[in-house]
């Protein structure tokens, strides 16, 4: 009975100090006490407790002092660890080098700490900002018609070009002493969300200059000489930028792409230079049909070691003039039926200067780490920002479709089926919502966080795909009927361009989240990984130890923290004070998640090595828990920075609900398909000791949320305006979106109206062989007042009007198309 109970103590000590990642010395006293107590309540010290206390004495004594640590134990495991990590190219390190680690790194750490992140300062705008988000935002998305621009211009119109070139639109990141408008990130986000609610087009256009491109680069690594002269050119609109990345042979994997540029000696303008000869194709270049300076992506070689004694110097980035000799900008891709401008350039043998090297010939072989390091702000505004306005898009407008249209006398939006969808539209755009201003915020603070950036990119797009495809459903008909009172036809379209572009999301997922994040936002995996390619290795080997005891406590401290939370339901954790007490259960269930995903992906980069590399299907899903995590954290910093309105609360508990089930399918299917069975029968005993521990949001909770979108807002409830904030909102009902905001206020006003009848009629004091009989008669008997009569009126005609589809003449575009035929 003795031994049992201390055999519990011993449990509890151990647990206690793994959770609390105690030092060595707690662990050396700590084991000290439990032996002096042993031998104390057994009757004194005898043979097998004096060995197991050496034993213990001497593994403590490893813990603790490291000159013993590093020879009995760190390095006989540095050299099996430089053995199984696996090689990494130098495009590999320098993606793994650029960017910073910000709030993911929290979420990889087991114990996020939640107080830092609302202490992380909510993203503000500027007066100057907001009066430009007022008035020239306002203006130009007043200016442009989609439909003309689309099936008209195919094109921006001329006007609208010259009014984003007049006003700085495609200067918004070029610092001001440069004449540009210097605006946040967070303004950039806010600028092309608005614009993407008018046309995509119009956003892309805008978008493409003030992200990655030959403004950014410039800004962070050009020359003097160089910012002097193209960045106030940009800021003016007298430069359109391009960026030629992707070659046909090197798509996702541009690392490998084989344009090449050889250093060699040439003529320039009367004299013999140093220079390059640089040979290209690229496609799918955004911008580039009609761009006057093209920032090029090229492997630049000197097999003549003209700069130096390297001959492979690296992927490099230069900027072109398009009318330099040589230089081919070819017609137009149709990528999805969009008409922003895109397509192929290339070039053979174009001799160039060093000069056009951004950041002159000392750049030259850094290009990659340029290209990730400003990737990581472009992707953390560009595509998350665009892929959000359609969503907002897609609630505003079909949540006041789906109160206007009805269905066997009901609005269609009260059917359980198209609640469902309302539900989606509603909660997934306030998480995506939240995920663009958390992650635009971050690049404001100063910083480049590659891990977040690629979860906004991937989920963003994947959710905001989810959304177009419920707000089609719910149109039906209306919704495949293209023309200019289709909405959401162009969204359905071009959404794919979203989920393709900056890293494919297939890529993203499988490779990208966990891969990097693994390494980069681990607090210890990186540090071991470059203490092993450390050539001091006597510096290489004390970093190694230090970097490898604290992984051990690392992953011991998972250990017990998940199995503990999972025991408790994880009801003990401690939450911030200043939070709204009806989130609390998330907080903690998070912290839980987070301990069982570091614990988890600890696990398996110690059993799988440099496999984990090539299980891409364990790793995707590893890195939609982390993906996950992230959202959910977006959600909860927004709902506090917004001053947590209760009306809003269905919106959150929905989105915070549903992405912990999915993230809990995740986790459950990277242990289901474990390589090792005997491992993952461990892992589902720490993770999951009570069974899984979320279920989906239930029909109640999604009902509330769907019933956001078919309200218009209130001076008690503005949820449905909060949502949808800075959308283009355009106020003549002669707007397709105009007359649904109508039809909306009327549906509301007609509801009471009807009322009235149906119970005239049931009583039998009205009567009439169709609805609009009905109503003469109530007006004839004074059931209802000639204003109700008018409401009515007005409700019918609002209806028909967006329910009404496009219809065009049998010729509709066939002479446009014998034309483009002729003139190809």
């Amino acid at each position: 009975m003795m031994w049992s109970a201390l055999a519990l103590a011993a449990l509890i000590a151990l647990t206690v100090l793994m959770y609390a990642r105690a030092p060595g010395i707690a662990w050396l006293l700590a084991g000290a006490a439990w032996f002096f107590a042993a031998a104390e309540l057994t009757g004194g010290w005898n043979l097998p407790l004096i060995v197991a206390g050496a034993a213990l004495l001497t593994l403590l004594l490893l813990m603790v002092l490291p000159p013993l640590r590093r020879t009995a134990f760190t390095r006989p495991m540095l050299g099996v660890y430089r053995r199984i990590l696996p090689a990494m190219s130098q495009t590999e390190q320098e993606a793994l080098d650029a960017g910073t680690v910000w709030w993911e790194g929290e979420l990889f750490s087991g114990a996020p700490n939640w107080t830092r992140m609302h202490d992380i300062p909510q993203p503000r705008l500027s007066q100057k900002e907001l009066h430009f988000l007022d008035h020239e935002v306002e203006e130009v998305c007043a200016m442009t018609n989609d439909w003309d621009v689309s099936h008209i211009h195919q094109d921006l119109p001329p006007q609208v070009w010259q009014y984003l070139k007049d006003h700085g639109f495609l200067g918004m990141i070029i610092p001001k002493k440069y004449g540009g408008l210097e605006f946040s990130a967070y303004m950039h986000s806010q600028v092309v969300t608005k614009l993407g609610t008018r046309s995509a087009t119009l956003a892309i256009s805008v978008m493409v200059p003030n992200s990655l491109g030959p403004a950014e680069l410039l800004i962070h690594y050009g020359t003097e000489e160089q910012k002097n002269y193209y960045l106030p050119r940009l800021a003016k609109g007298l430069e359109v930028p391009a960026f030629g990345l992707t070659n046909p042979s090197a798509g996702s994997d541009a690392a490998a792409i084989p344009d090449i540029g050889v250093v060699c000696k040439g003529m320039w303008e009367g004299r013999e230079v140093v220079g390059m000869r640089v040979t290209w194709e690229k496609r799918y270049i955004t911008l580039g049909p009609i761009c006057t300076i093209l920032g090029l992506a090229f492997r630049l070689t000197d097999p003549d070691h003209l700069l130096g004694a390297k001959e492979d110097l690296g992927i490099t980035c230069a900027l072109v003039p398009t009318k330099t000799p040589g230089v081919n900008i070819g017609r137009r891709h149709w990528p999805l039926n969009a008409s922003f401008q895109n397509g192929p350039n290339w070039g053979k043998d174009v001799f160039m200067p060093l000069d056009w090297i951004i950041g002159g010939p000392a750049m030259a072989g850094t290009g990659w780490r340029m290209l990730m390091e400003c990737l990581a702000a472009g992707r953390s505004i560009s595509l998350p920002s665009l892929t959000t306005a359609m969503a907002k898009l897609a609630a505003r407008s079909i949540g006041a479709y789906a109160r206007v249209r009805q269905q066997f006398k009901m609005p269609i939006g009260k059917f359980e089926g198209v609640e469902e969808a309302l539900t989606r539209i509603a909660a997934r755009t306030y998480m995506m919502d939240a995920t663009r201003i958390m992650t635009a915020g971050a690049v404001d603070l100063g910083e480049k966080p590659a891990v977040a950036s690629a979860i906004a990119k991937l989920h963003v797009t994947e959710m905001g795909r989810q959304v177009v495809n419920d707000a089609m459903d719910v149109l039906a008909g209306k919704g495949i009927m293209l023309g200019p009172n289709n909405l959401m036809a162009r969204a359905y379209q071009q959404i794919p361009i979203a989920i393709t572009v900056e890293g494919a999301n297939i890529l993203t997922r499988s490779l990208i989240v966990f891969g990097q994040g693994a390494i980069r936002c681990h607090p210890w995996v990186l540090k071991e990984m470059q203490a092993t390619r450390n050539p001091d290795t006597r510096q290489g080997l004390a970093d190694f130890d230090h970097a490898l005891s604290e992984h051990v406590k690392f992953g011991l401290s998972n250990f017990a923290r998940a199995l503990v939370m999972g025991l408790t339901g994880s009801h003990f954790v401690r939450t911030p004070e200043a939070i709204d007490p009806r989130t609390r259960r998330y907080y903690q269930q998070l912290t839980r998640m987070s301990a069982s995903f570091a614990f988890v992906s600890d696990v398996s980069m110690l059993v799988l090595g440099g496999g984990l590399k090539r299980r891409e299907k364990l790793s995707a899903r590893l890195g939609d828990v982390l993906s996950a995590m992230y959202l959910c954290s977006a959600a909860l910093k927004r709902y506090e920075g917004q001053g947590r309105h209760v009306t809003d609360a269905p919106l959150l508990h929905w989105a915070i609900w549903d992405t912990l089930y999915h993230a809990q399918t995740a986790l459950d299917g990277a242990i289901a398909n474990y390589p090792n069975r005997l491992v993952a029968w461990g892992l589902r005993r720490v993770v999951y000791p009570l069974g899984r521990m979320f279920h989906a949001p239930s029909d109640e909770l999604g009902a509330r949320a769907a019933r956001i979108l078919i309200t218009p807002s209130t001076d008690e409830n503005r949820a449905r305006d909060r949502l949808t904030a800075g959308i283009y909102l355009p106020k003549s009902e002669k707007e397709p979106l105009g007359a649904l905001e109508a039809a909306l206020e009327a549906a509301l006003a007609a509801e009471g109206v009807e009322q009235k009848l149906r119970a005239a009629q049931r009583e039998g004091r009205i009567s009439g062989p169709d609805h609009a009989a009905l109503v003469e008669d109530a007006a004839a008997k004074g059931v209802i007042r000639l204003d109700e009569r008018e409401a009515l009126a007005r409700y019918a005609r609002l209806r028909d009007e967006v329910v009404r589809v496009d219809h065009f003449p049998q010729d509709f575009g066939v002479s446009v198309k014998v034309e483009e035929r002729a003139a190809a």
